[in-house]
């Protein structure tokens, strides 16, 4: 029997969504621009409201003294059982899980992959062989049933052969010889007879980073990605020489590359501040022009007078690529929190992580570490929750729901608890 719509709405869920991102974007940069007045003055004119914006201790304090004891007793029972059902996701992170929450009351997880994943492999300076083992590798453990890879094509050559044979030893289903705009549209809308892509991964220039930023929402992405980063917290034991070398490594990636120095040693910073152009003009042609950019416009140093100070800026900055080189290794490694990827000693690098020494190398830019990690097999995988019940727990979930629903002024939720209530033979 074919699939009947006995009825079809005439609207989709995204039918608002350019109207509304025009007066989102004319808000935001009115906030951006004039900052807290912004916020006060919009929120008079939305909220016709002009007192306290943050919320004063007294305040929640009266409030907590006022509300209801039922209506504090139903919101209790709902945070138990949110706090129960988190403390249980935590400790099954990663898998499957069910849980009893109350009597009668079970929920759980279930870990099932994206049916398609669309990785882009850059080809424009250099072929990106590391990118499609890193993409298409970690979707394929992930159990991706779908793999299309698409790469920059050359003039009567098509994509980089090397990056062709990667992808495809690594698992890619499809390889599309299509780059930029044009291959992140590809993969999104389902073309060549393809399925469309529930997820982008990879990182790629400008103009590959803004498709993702718009089509965001229609399909997943990994990350909002920028320039490569690389930063190095050295103390007066780190050989300089190394700091300098790693710097210059990762400035080779293009003009906009950040390359970054934090340390306590004016030793290591004059010595690196000499040694980087001079690594620099030793390049050949097409990764020295891209290293002399990123260093001149985008490279720092800066110095610090203590660990914790180092610590500290870096956490500020977030960088993609965090090196440590310094005698007191483990204490940075347990002080440190925002980065993409920590390189722990001079006997690692960038570059090895880059390439070949296992971690994933698609890694947040732009301060994104502060929030989120780079790409691993859970990208892939989406956590769905689920719950089943008893008729006999109802008889306490559906009477707090249809309370909490009745106070949030939610009619239409409360008399979903209520049909239940009066199906089992209970009294709200």
């Amino acid at each position: 029997m074919a699939i009947k719509y006995l009825k079809k709405s005439p609207k989709t869920p995204s039918t608002d969504d350019s109207k509304t991102a025009e007066i989102v974007k004319k808000l935001l940069k009115e906030i951006e621009e004039s900052k807290e007045e912004a916020c006060i003055n919009l929120t008079k004119k939305f909220d016709d409201y002009d007192g306290e914006i943050i919320v004063s201790k007294e305040k929640i304090e009266k409030i907590s003294k006022e509300l209801d004891q039922k209506t504090k007793d139903d919101i209790q029972f709902s945070h138990e059982r949110v706090k129960k059902f988190a403390e249980a996701q935590l400790k099954n992170y990663g898998q499957d899980f069910e849980v009893e929450l109350s009597p009668g009351l079970y929920a759980g997880q279930k870990l099932i992959p994206v049916n398609t994943a669309g990785c882009y492999i850059p080809g424009g300076r250099y072929a990106h062989i590391a990118s499609a083992v890193m993409s298409v590798t970690t979707a394929k453990v992930a159990g991706v049933k779908n793999i299309i890879a698409c790469s920059p094509p050359k003039k009567s050559i098509g994509a980089h052969p090397a990056i062709i044979y990667t992808a495809n030893l690594c698992g890619a289903d499809i390889i599309l010889n299509l780059g930029g705009v044009p291959g992140i549209a590809a993969m999104t809308n389902g073309l060549f007879n393809n399925p469309p892509a529930d997820i982008l991964v990879g990182p790629g220039n400008q103009f590959v980073a803004e498709a993702k930023r718009i089509l965001f929402g229609k399909v997943g992405i990994d990350l909002f990605a920028g320039p490569t980063e690389i930063a190095v917290i050295a103390d007066d034991k780190a050989d300089a020489e190394m700091v300098a070398v790693d710097l210059v490594g990762q400035a080779e990636h293009g003009y906009n590359s950040p390359a970054w120095l934090y340390t306590t040693s004016k030793r290591v910073a004059d010595v690196v501040m000499k040694r980087v152009p001079e690594l620099i003009a030793e390049l050949p042609e097409m990764p020295r022009k891209s290293a002399e950019a990123a260093w001149r416009d985008y490279g720092e140093i800066i110095l610090c007078d203590t660990d914790e100070e180092m610590a500290s800026i870096s956490d500020e900055y977030a960088p993609e690529h965090l090196e440590v080189q310094t005698q007191n290794l483990e204490w940075f490694h347990k002080r440190l929190k925002n980065y993409g990827s920590l390189f722990i000693g001079e006997e690692t690098t960038v570059a090895y992580g880059d390439k070949c020494s296992g971690t994933n190398h698609i890694l947040p830019t732009k301060g994104a570490g502060k929030y989120t990690g780079g790409l691993f097999v859970g990208k892939f995988i989406k956590t769905l929750s689920f719950q089943r019940m008893t008729k006999e727990s109802t008889k306490s979930v559906g009477a707090a729901c249809a309370r909490i629903s009745r106070y949030e002024g939610m009619e239409a939720h409360a008399r979903t608890g209520d049909a239940r209530l009066r199906k089992y033979g209970f009294s709200n």
